[in-house]
């Protein structure tokens, strides 16, 4: 069943990859865009069924802001919080902000439309073992925060560090090879050879798996 949605995410990249997909799969998006920031008036102006809402850390402080004045300004709309797992405080944050949903960043687009269908119909749209994962990282905490976007970030190169940034934004290889002063054929390879450390397919892989380990967070400022 076709459903109406808006999909706001951080990085504009994932925003319009999953529109794109959404669309394939005969859902009509109303509109797709970033940051977070501006998820209300996108929302609001649409009016759509669901908001996915797309945020690397739901737990900061202010950073569901904007689905606080969804729910008091149009509480029809179902919100979807797409984050990462396992993040017990993020998967608390969405719901205590209003959510009807919490789906993982790096989800597969069924899992993605059966939480859009479900919280449509008003029920809570959260998979058990999403929720065995963040009780199981309460219970058993990692080594330490973002454990796994470190290790990743060790693996990469200064050069390979800033091209995985700019395909977080959105870049494509003509805009990369520009921003690095570099051929295209150049830029490309440094892309795979990206792809090949962090054991990704494809770029919007890699962009999905550095938003949920936060692996961003680990990377050198780029100059």
């Amino acid at each position: 069943m076709s459903v109406r949605v808006v999909v706001v995410d951080d990085r504009r990249l994932v925003a319009e990859a999953l529109a794109s997909a959404l669309r394939v799969r005969g859902h009509r998006v109303l509109g797709a865009g970033a940051p977070v920031a501006r998820a209300a008036d996108l929302t609001l102006s649409k009016q759509p069924d669901v908001l996915l809402l797309g945020s690397g850390a739901p737990e900061a402080p202010g950073a569901l802001e904007p689905l606080l004045r969804i729910r008091r300004e149009s509480p029809r709309v179902a919100v979807v919080v797409l984050g990462p797992v396992p993040r017990p405080r993020g998967v608390a944050a969405a719901f205590a902000a209003g959510a009807r949903g919490y789906v993982r960043h790096d989800e597969r687009i069924e899992g993605v439309e059966r939480a859009m269908t479900k919280a449509r119909a008003g029920e809570a749209a959260v998979a058990p073992q999403l929720l065995a994962e963040a009780f199981g990282e309460l219970l058993h905490p990692r080594s330490g925060p973002g454990a796994e976007g470190a290790r990743l970030a060790a693996l990469l190169t200064e050069r390979e560090s800033d091209v995985l940034a700019r395909i977080v934004d959105g870049e494509d290889t003509r805009r990369i090879a520009a921003g690095l002063g570099v051929a295209p054929s150049t830029a490309r390879t440094h892309v795979q050879r990206l792809l090949t450390k962090l054991g990704t397919a494809s770029r919007l892989e890699a962009a999905a798996l550095a938003v949920r380990t936060g692996l961003l967070d680990h990377l050198p400022e780029r100059r």
